[in-house]
């Protein structure tokens, strides 16, 4: 069986690991050598604890205030927006209080297994020691925005995520570099960090073909079926024969579904990061401010900041504004940060209007499957998303019951 998967970001490469450890012929194939999208810049978190489906109303109620403010967490570009409204309404569709609880039962299951996945495939990888030991500070100046943030506090304790509230000594003693602004935090232990993500897909790439994996650099072009899919059509290389293709290409993936006539409500939300790689302090956790919408992670010898949406599609320019505002906001936290020996960032995170991924068999063509749609949790959830494709790909029974995650629930 010659199983082709469709794009090499930590998702699409860790699928192939996979599935070549169980036996089968692994095509991995990308247009760009591996790790090269979100993978590359993503904020290297296992955030086990951020599964709450952005569709809740304490979100998007706020998102028309975000939309007036040029330095809000979300940024929609005008000429965009028309190209967004059958997507927004799937994401007010997804707000009602019944479909909530569904939706953050689905994340949960996949997030309670995350961070042992992870460790399993990093002892297997022989990079133990690329995970952080210390784990995130979510921060707070004070009561009122600690209970502006309790539904997601409160999210927590349903489903029995481990957290601790600490007080403004315990914060000093674990980062002393944090403002004397931030009054309270929340520690998540679970949300471990990686001192490198893109290494990790390269250790999975090099893995991969250890194995007898193969990667082929191209670009898909389109798809060869018959009662069931059979190639792989390339650009400007010869098709590979397929007898199973799975579609991996994070916010690219809509494209490929839609010539396959499966269109998936799949959008991009661009991110930026700042990697500082002289920043004149060191920590030891990774934070987050929900007020202020940005995220801080020590990661690939340095400190990269990040955080932010906007929704402009996948062909529109950079607007590297949106990298200086959240520097700016992680001084505020950080106040002895600097900024020197940096580089700017964008990528796309694949964004579904209910914030869980696809993972599934396509409901038309037999042969195909999806793993698409992680939005902010790719490195969160690639080993587990492995482990359940390889389990659903090869007829074993996966571990989490897929059902809720199928390519047709929209």
């Amino acid at each position: 069986m010659v199983t082709v998967v469709v794009g090499a970001g930590i998702i699409g490469t860790a699928i192939a690991h996979d599935l070549q450890k169980r036996g089968r012929q692994v095509v991995l194939v990308d247009r760009d050598t591996p790790g090269m999208g979100a993978s590359f810049g993503n904020m290297a978190s296992i955030a086990v604890t951020e599964f709450m489906p952005a569709s809740r109303p304490s979100v998007w109620k706020q998102i028309p205030g975000w939309m007036l403010d040029p330095e809000g967490p979300v940024r929609i570009r005008p000429s965009y927006m028309p190209r967004l409204v059958p997507w927004f309404l799937r994401f007010i569709a997804a707000s009602r209080p019944s479909k909530l609880r569904e939706l953050e039962a689905q994340g949960a299951a996949l997030c309670a297994r995350a961070l042992d996945d992870t460790l399993a495939l990093l002892r297997e990888t022989g990079l133990e020691d690329q995970i952080s030991q210390e784990g995130c500070l979510s921060l707070y100046t004070d009561e009122a925005e600690f209970k502006a943030d309790r539904d997601h506090i409160e999210i927590l304790e349903r489903f029995g995520f481990p957290h601790e509230v600490i007080g403004r000594q315990a914060i000093k003693a674990l980062e002393p570099e944090l403002s004397d602004r931030i009054g309270l935090a929340v520690l998540f232990p679970q949300n471990r960090s990686l001192k490198d993500p893109y290494k990790l897909v390269l250790a999975l790439a090099d893995r991969f073909t250890a194995l007898g994996g193969r990667i082929v650099r191209g670009e898909v072009a389109g798809f060869t079926c018959s009662d069931r899919i059979r190639e792989v059509v390339l650009k400007d290389a010869p098709p590979l024969p397929a007898d199973e293709v799975a579609i991996c290409a994070g916010a690219f993936s809509a494209r490929l579904a839609s010539a396959l006539g499966e269109p998936i409500p799949l959008e991009t939300e661009r991110g930026y990061h700042t990697q500082i790689m002289a920043p004149g302090i060191s920590m030891k956790h990774s934070i987050i401010w929900p007020a202020r919408a940005f995220m801080v992670t020590p990661t690939a010898g340095g400190i990269r900041v990040g955080g932010t949406v906007e929704m402009a599609g996948l062909d529109a320019a950079p607007d590297y504004r949106r990298a200086k505002i959240t520097v700016k906001r992680a001084k505020e936290a950080l106040p002895n940060l600097k900024c020197e020996d940096f580089t700017e960032w964008m990528g796309h995170r694949p964004a579904l209007p209910d914030t869980v991924p696809i993972l599934s068999a396509s409901a038309r063509t037999p042969g195909l499957f999806y793993a698409t749609g992680h939005g902010h949790l790719g490195v969160t959830y690639a080993a587990t998303t492995a482990r359940l494709m390889g389990e659903l790909i090869t007829g074993a029974r996966p571990a989490v019951d897929l059902a809720p995650y199928r390519v047709n629930r929209f």
